[in-house]
């Protein structure tokens, strides 16, 4: 799930793969404004054919936040 959302990350929001880890953080590492954050929950929501709760996308602070959300909803 990781890699499949950096490549989200990448392609989407053309944010540099070499500047994405588990701890980076949406906002403060990778630049991610409020707007950007809900194109990329459709996008998510596209791809994975699921429904992201607006609660919560504002637990979403890091990478790891939102792959290990992807992940909960993947079993």
């Amino acid at each position: 799930m990781y890699e499949k959302f950096v490549d989200l990350l990448v392609d989407e929001l053309q944010i540099d793969r070499n500047d994405i880890t588990m701890d980076s953080e949406l906002s403060n590492d990778l630049g991610i404004n409020s707007i950007e954050l809900a194109d990329l929950v459709m996008l998510c929501e596209e791809k994975f054919d699921i429904e992201i709760n607006d609660e919560d996308i504002r637990k979403f602070t890091t990478v790891a936040d939102v792959v290990n959300y992807l992940e909960s909803l993947d079993k």
